[in-house]
């Protein structure tokens, strides 16, 4: 394990770059946060990161691409991690259109986000990234219904949105790094926290969704809230599987919160 700093960009292959930065969260550790920069010959970002970032996160942007030449801003869904500089950006980025469905335009517009450069995509459907067409995909896992991932066939690399996030004791690299068995109970526990309806799902309709990743066979996972993770796939599925049968979250009370903050 090692320490990060505010916002650090790794390169997960020659086509993707992730620009990550860490969340502390008192009393279960860290919680990765990623944007990725795809360099199709129509150059993608997925999400803008934490607005907290700010400056920070233009720069790192920068110093993947130049934010002028992107032709698109894919949100996995408009929750503040993944829109914080989406104004910032645009400004940077006058072609680029957002990549949303209905409702998460709906949501946009509720947050006092631009909904002028639009380009609704739903899950099933492929974006014209010059050369290749990226596949938006439903994660097995998420938070909001409007949550989409994609997959890019070029580089067999799933942007998986909030699935397979993961609450950490301290900052990784790579998903590699991290303790197998770490890795479990900080996936399980991020699937309790983000997705409370698990513990009701159909687990034979759960276990299709799982198996319409593995069907895809992708080289990489690259979640917003887990370090990039290479030739892991089945290791990631595996975990997941489990998560519906974990003991639900329950959030600590006002006296707990206090201590957790002392501490």
């Amino acid at each position: 394990m090692i320490e990060q700093p505010l916002i650090s960009t790794t390169s997960v292959n020659p086509d993707v770059d992730a620009l990550g930065t860490w969340l502390p969260v008192p009393g279960f550790g860290v919680l990765p946060v990623n944007a990725f920069v795809i360099r199709a010959a129509r150059p993608v970002l997925v999400d803008t990161g934490n607005a907290a970032l700010g400056a920070a996160f233009l720069r790192a942007l920068e110093q993947s691409i130049d934010p002028a030449r992107l032709d698109w801003i894919w949100l996995t869904h408009p929750d503040p991690d993944h829109v914080g500089n989406l104004a910032s950006v645009l400004e940077r980025a006058p072609r680029a259109r957002v990549v949303t469905t209905f409702l998460g335009m709906a949501k946009m517009g509720l947050l006092g986000l631009p909904v002028d450069r639009i380009h609704l995509l739903n899950p099933g459907q492929s974006l014209d990234a010059g050369d290749r067409r990226l596949l938006a995909v439903t994660p097995p896992v998420f938070d909001a219904p409007e949550s989409t991932g994609l997959f890019d066939p070029t580089t067999g690399t799933l942007f998986s949105a909030d699935c397979f996030g993961a609450l950490l004791p301290a900052a990784a690299v790579h998903a590699a790094d991290v303790d197998p068995e770490t890795l479990r109970t900080g996936m399980t526990g991020w699937a309790t926290v983000d997705a409370p309806w698990l513990h009701r799902v159909d687990r034979a309709r759960f276990r299709e969704s799982l198996q319409a990743v593995a069907d895809l066979q992708p080289k990489a996972v690259l979640s917003s809230h887990l370090p990039p993770a290479e030739g892991m796939t089945d290791t990631l599925l595996d975990n997941l599987a489990k998560a519906p049968d974990a003991a639900p979250f329950i959030g600590p009370d006002q006296a707990a919160l206090e201590r957790m903050m002392a501490a």
